[in-house]
């Protein structure tokens, strides 16, 4: 991987692409880098940024290549409020304006196996990964201080969270349903067997 200040050297973007490890084409997210696993020594920032929206930039300029963002994307990596790309020998710094990924599309489906319990949630991400909302891959409802409304996020993997559109927030506050948590009415989405509060049910009407 290109150091800072160095990637234009080496052939810039497709320069910092050739050093990264290969992905599987399996489908879920399997197949990923390890990257859990490595914990190199940093060697700087380079000029690469998530815009809040999902695109990813290098030096300013949009990276238009699916295929290439994919790629950066199996190899980030979360430490604190930070956000790296990483192989087993190095580690640069990237910016994350919001969250590293973004929720574009769902469907909703029924348990196919005894351990899920009724519908189960299927998020596609802007890299094409399919994740279910379930025990590992949770949603939740931050308070967004844009708007003063809620943004919704779903976990991808090892602290990395994907925010789900707008669109998609409305299609789950239509398919949310009220539960009593600790004696407490609560309006919220389930998944898996897994339910998510989103708010009080009380605020319900702020919902819709």
């Amino acid at each position: 991987m290109a150091k800072a200040g160095q990637e234009t050297r080496r052939g810039g973007l497709e320069g910092i692409a050739a050093q990264l490890p290969k992905i599987g084409n399996e489908p879920g997210g399997k197949g990923l880098p390890p990257v859990h696993l490595w914990n190199p020594p940093f060697c700087g920032d380079i000029d690469m940024r998530i815009a809040a929206d999902g695109t990813w930039f290098y030096q300013k300029t949009p990276i238009g290549r699916p295929a290439l963002v994919k790629l950066f994307s199996s190899v980030l990596k979360r430490e604190g409020d930070k956000y790296f790309l990483v192989t087993p020998v190095e580690k640069v710094g990237i910016v994350v304006e919001d969250a590293p990924f973004m929720a574009v599309e769902f469907a909703v489906e029924p348990a196919i196996d005894q351990n899920a319990a009724g519908r189960v949630l299927r998020f596609r991400t802007n890299v094409d990964d399919w994740i279910e909302a379930g025990p590992g891959h949770a949603l939740r409802f931050d308070e967004d201080a844009a708007n003063g409304g809620l943004k919704p996020l779903l976990h991808v993997r090892s602290d990395l969270w994907a925010k789900v559109t707008r669109a998609l927030f409305y299609d789950l506050v239509e398919l949310g349903e009220e539960r009593d948590l600790g004696g407490k009415a609560m309006f919220g989405i389930a998944s898996r067997g897994e339910f998510y509060p989103m708010a009080e049910a009380s605020a319900l009407e702020d919902l819709r």
